[in-house]
């Protein structure tokens, strides 16, 4: 049995997400869009904070629709998400179908720390601008 090493195993996770979150995109479209009522978050509604995830969808949506400042600015974890789990799949991948000077992407765990530093800020600068200045998302 030969051993993968971590950028293989994590092509192959990366692959079954992209797969399952496209299967899951198209059954959303298609039978639940608009069908279920809009859930405020709690933090947001009963504290008066957001939480270190509000704008995320929001973020994904307007990405989706081309709006890369509007993303970034209801949550820039997503944009770093798509480029650094874009760009290790993208080179991986050209690597794997035999384009040799390309070499895939090697997985750091900066990758990581940079994805917390970034959910701490969004978390840090919203609250302060929510209830310092009043200025909502």
């Amino acid at each position: 049995m030969m051993k993968k090493n971590l950028e293989d195993q994590l092509f192959h996770i990366g692959l079954v997400l992209c797969g399952a979150g496209a299967g899951i995109g198209v059954l959303y479209h298609l039978f639940i869009d608009g069908r279920l009522p809009y859930i405020p978050c709690f933090l947001s509604s009963v504290m008066g904070i957001y939480c270190p995830g509000c704008g995320g969808t929001r973020a994904v949506l307007a990405l989706l629709k081309g709006h890369l400042l509007l993303s970034v600015w209801y949550h820039p974890l997503v944009l770093y998400a798509v480029v650094i789990a874009g760009g290790f799949m993208i080179t991986q991948g050209l690597h794997r179908f035999g384009i040799q000077w390309i070499h895939g992407w090697k997985f750091h765990s900066w990758y990581l720390y940079g994805a917390v530093i970034l959910i701490g800020c969004n978390f840090l600068i919203k609250n302060m601008l929510r209830l310092i200045w009043g200025i909502t998302m």
